[in-house]
């Protein structure tokens, strides 16, 4: 074995069972919103710089193990873990408002219905003031708006179907379909002017 070939060798030995140093896997922390179809919120949150997973689910009812075809008093809603080493919690509710019309307590855009009214969950003290102060500072934006969005304390929420999962990736012509009849985007813009 000629020199070259041993360092050859050595090195991806070396490589291969060479851990490195320990880094610590980051703490992650969660959050839950609600802003009618879960597919679009699911999709618009995922984006975000800091998210790490964005589930659809229902949350806010006292139904166990709601479905899709069975999630009365359940909000369509979306579990959203992040890496607060990027984004904090303040700022993600930031980025929800714009996302959502919170003008709107009847539903959200072409669906109706409270089971796609929008909401704000929170699971402590220090969220529920970050939320509410998001909220305040969202409403200035507003100019004499309201916004009906309420910020509630967490209960519970139940993953949906594998088939909502992920749905914008999975389907992007019927989604894409879907978020331009549904009118999201227009409302949207329309609300928040952007």
């Amino acid at each position: 074995m000629n020199i070259m070939r041993f360092l050859a060798v050595f090195a991806a030995t070396f490589a291969l069972t060479s851990t490195g140093p320990v880094v610590a896997a980051p703490k992650l922390e969660t959050a839950w919103f609600a802003g009618g179809c879960f597919w679009c919120l699911e999709h618009d949150m995922a984006k975000i710089p800091g998210v790490v997973d964005a589930v659809s689910g229902y949350a806010g009812g006292d139904l166990q193990n709601p479905t899709y075809e069975n999630h009365e008093g359940h909000r369509e809603a979306v579990r959203v873990t992040y890496d607060p080493a990027r984004i904090s919690y303040r700022q993600l509710v930031d980025r929800f408002w714009p996302l959502v019309d919170v003008t709107d307590a009847g539903g959200q855009f072409c669906d109706r219905g409270p089971q796609y009214s929008t909401a704000v969950w929170v699971a402590t003290e220090a969220q529920r003031q970050a939320a509410e102060a998001s909220k305040a500072a969202a409403e200035t934006r507003l100019k004499g708006r309201t916004i009906v969005t309420p910020v509630l304390r967490y209960t519970s929420f139940w993953k949906a179907e594998g088939y909502h999962q992920d749905y914008a990736a999975k389907n992007p012509v019927r989604y894409a379909y879907y978020r331009a009849s549904c009118g999201r985007d227009a409302r949207v813009k329309a609300v928040w002017g952007r």
